[in-house]
């Protein structure tokens, strides 16, 4: 189950990558990913937003019973 969000943060992590974030604006990945700038793509917001429910859904006790569901 602690690994069932490896596959969202290694997406979140080449996307970011790929961003102007931190490719033109030298920023950290922490940086990036914690405010919201026009320099990160909207598929990098959407990629974050998954892989924090994913990761709030390990926490969740329903969730864990039942599993997190997939992405």
């Amino acid at each position: 189950m602690s690994k069932s969000c490896k596959g969202l943060a290694e997406e979140l992590v080449k996307c970011l990558s790929d961003s102007d974030c931190v490719k033109v604006e030298k920023r950290s990945y922490r940086e990036c990913v914690g405010e919201k700038s026009p320099s990160v793509p909207s598929e990098c917001v959407g990629l974050r937003e998954t892989y924090f429910n994913c990761k709030r859904g390990q926490v969740d006790m329903r969730a864990r019973i039942r599993g997190n569901k997939g992405y």
